[in-house]
């Protein structure tokens, strides 16, 4: 199956929410090592539960 090209909004809304994760990190940066240790935990945990989820359904 071909994949969709993507459109203007999607590319926009994508940019938008990289930005917003770069913001975020600054402001992890800003509190201190303990906020960034934390947000890193965050994102990895997330992440494997992402993939797992997506395992399941397959």
């Amino acid at each position: 199956m071909a994949r969709r090209q993507r459109n203007f909004l999607s590319g926009f809304r994508s940019f938008f929410y990289a930005l917003a994760r770069l913001i975020g990190d600054v402001q992890a940066v800003r509190r201190g090592p303990r906020a960034v240790a934390k947000r890193l935990a965050r994102r990895a945990a997330w992440k494997a539960a992402g993939r797992a989820m997506r395992k399941i359904l397959r």
